[in-house]
């Protein structure tokens, strides 16, 4: 007898789960059930739809019913809905929504792939008509029906992935674009030195951003939308998008009496198995393992989700497969700049009281000599007992997704920063370096393990700690005049041997750059020669982000990766703003 399963849902999870039963079964009755108009899109593409930078609509259907119906045999019915679960009778109920009919279906084996939904805070005025949310192809219409009738502003309320997605596009369309944000920061899975760069490309665009500020409540303005924010600034705006985040669709899940986390979402094992061993869930609705830390996680990524539907699909078949768990690999552009993040924030790791060390580095994405170098950043978080890599966010401009791919399996395979440092990577000029950047990085977490690099972090130094350090400033001239440490002494690197008898020696030395890389040079040298030395993780660069975290120096992330004459790194130097918010003297 022909296996039954029925799905519910479309789009990442349900689709993907949809054809790869077909492909393990051409005898399964497999049938899919969408209240929507469209059982399969590309809802990551939708802000870039509002945008024009994907002109035609019709490239975000990924597959149409009738397509899918046709290569697959599935029997599709959009626009029909599952009002209820009944696991003891193995049977749902559908509501058709066209014709307006209900009727039960029986299953052996029910796949729930409902995804989240945005979330509508419940604030005075939410429910006026030029304030939308961001799901679907209709979300994506109308916002872009108001775009098109000739919008001059916005407010995005959120600074997640598609509130930072949508700023873009608005931008790109010629709106003014302010972004509100409840935390200090965008992006909260960052760190804050890391979305500080996020900050500085937005503000360089044009984008006014309301940091640690919440709206209140919207009122109708002739039309347009007043948005008050509890700081007391008001907005004015021609459309508002709320992003501030999503909630588990789990509602059939809990009244058919399935298992639900605290925080609303669907329990699975490893075979995505709910509490009922007939029904399987994936996507954005269910928690699954953290590979890193242990416990659970809520991480509503695509990858995850077509990753999760196809483990499901296989144990309904017969074939035993897990799943080993989510590490939040992404990667976000905004504007000029590609942000990328895999497994543990280091604010988590605190958190959590996990034991872990940092380093920062800095480079071309590819060798200077070849032309279009940019500057890459990453940041690498690791254990110090054995130098397992527990994760990493990369920043900059090309290469950034090479990286944190690279990155993500190391985590993933449990791999140490020694491995790292000894990862064969391809090299091309065009494409990288000899030593990639990741390889450095690992070089860079050995040398602290090994104890031949000792580090200052810039979040232990402000104005009053220089006191205690002999500051030495191994950068050019013309670097140090537009910004340094307070107290920093020059002493450029080229001619640090011929004078550094000249030293003092009653204090222990910091030594700093603009990336970290001639300090190391200097800081290896002065210790060999009896200086007790640390060197300034990450450099002149990293310190800004860390000490201007809001990024109201907007120009330190659009450095050229060209070096000026007399530089031996790789990567411009950066401007620090003389007495500004990061503390330059």
């Amino acid at each position: 007898m022909s296996k039954r399963l029925i799905i519910v849902g479309g789009v990442a999870g349900g689709a993907t789960a949809a054809a790869r039963a077909r492909r393990l079964d051409e005898q399964a009755e497999i049938i899919v059930i969408e209240r929507g108009k469209d059982v399969s899109f590309a809802n990551c593409g939708l802000p870039y739809h509002i945008g024009a930078e994907i002109p035609q609509r019709s490239s975000l259907r990924v597959q149409t019913r009738a397509g899918l119906m046709q290569r697959f045999g599935l029997d599709i019915r959009t626009r029909h809905e599952v009002t209820a679960i009944d696991p003891a009778a193995r049977v749902v109920h559908v509501r058709d929504l066209v014709g307006e009919r209900d009727y039960t279906e029986h299953y052996d084996n029910l796949l729930l792939s409902p995804g989240a939904a945005p979330i509508r805070p419940p604030l005075p005025g939410v429910d006026h008509a030029a304030i939308f949310t961001l799901r679907d192809l209709t979300d994506m219409d109308r916002i872009k029906g108001v775009v098109d009738s000739g919008a001059k502003s916005a407010v995005v309320v959120g600074g997640g992935f598609i509130g930072l997605e949508m700023a873009e596009n608005l931008v790109r369309r010629g709106l003014a674009v302010a972004l509100v944000e409840l935390l200090p920061q965008v992006m909260p899975p960052l760190d804050p030195e890391i979305a500080a760069s996020i900050h500085r490309e937005l503000r360089a665009n044009g984008v006014a951003l309301h940091l640690a500020d919440a709206v209140t409540a919207f009122e109708d303005a002739t039309g347009r939308v007043r948005v008050q924010l509890r700081s007391g600034t008001t907005l004015e705006a021609d459309l508002v998008v709320l992003a501030v985040g999503v909630r588990p669709e789990a509602g059939l899940a809990r009244d058919a009496g399935l298992a639900l986390t605290e925080r609303g979402a669907i329990v699975v094992d490893e075979h995505m198995r709910t509490s009922d061993p007939h029904i399987y869930a994936v996507g954005d609705a269910v928690e699954v393992t953290d590979p890193v830390l242990g416990g659970t996680t809520l991480i509503p990524l695509a990858g995850p989700a077509n990753r999760q539907a196809r483990v499901a699909v296989d144990n309904v078949f017969g074939r035993p497969e897990r799943y080993r768990g989510t590490q939040g690999t992404s990667v976000l552009r905004v504007f000029g700049l590609t942000v990328a993040a895999t497994g543990a924030a280091e604010k988590v790791l605190r958190q959590r009281g996990v034991p872990h060390r940092k380093v920062y580095i800095s480079g071309g994405h590819h060798v200077s000599y070849f032309p279009g170098a940019q500057r890459l950043n990453i940041k690498l978080l690791f254990s110090p007992d054995n130098g397992r890599i527990l994760g990493a966010q990369v920043f900059g401009g090309a290469g950034v997704d090479k990286r944190i791919d690279v990155l993500a399996v190391a985590v993933q395979a449990r791999l140490t920063v020694a491995d790292l440092a000894q990862t064969e990577l391809a090299y091309s000029p065009q494409y990288g370096a000899a030593k990639d950047p990741a390889n450095i990085a690992g070089f860079v977490a050995g040398n602290l393990l090994r104890g031949d690099e000792l580090f200052l972090y810039a979040e232990d130094l402000d104005a009053a700690q220089c006191q205690a350090w002999t500051i030495l400033d191994v950068r050019e001239p013309a670097e140090y005049e537009v910004g340094h440490l307070p107290g920093a002494r020059l002493l450029p690197l080229g001619e640090l041997r011929e004078h550094w008898q000249q030293l003092p020696t009653d204090k222990p030395l910091l030594v700093c750059c603009d990336s970290g890389q001639r300090s190391y040079y200097a800081s290896r040298f002065l210790r060999q020669k009896g200086f007790d030395v640390r060197n300034l993780a990450g450099g002149m660069f990293f310190y800004r982000l860390v000490h201007d975290p809001a990024g109201h120096d907007a120009t330190t992330t659009r450095a050229a990766a060209s070096p000026p004459a007399g530089r031996s790194d790789r990567v411009a130097a950066l401007p620090c703003t003389p007495g500004g918010p990061d503390s330059c003297g």
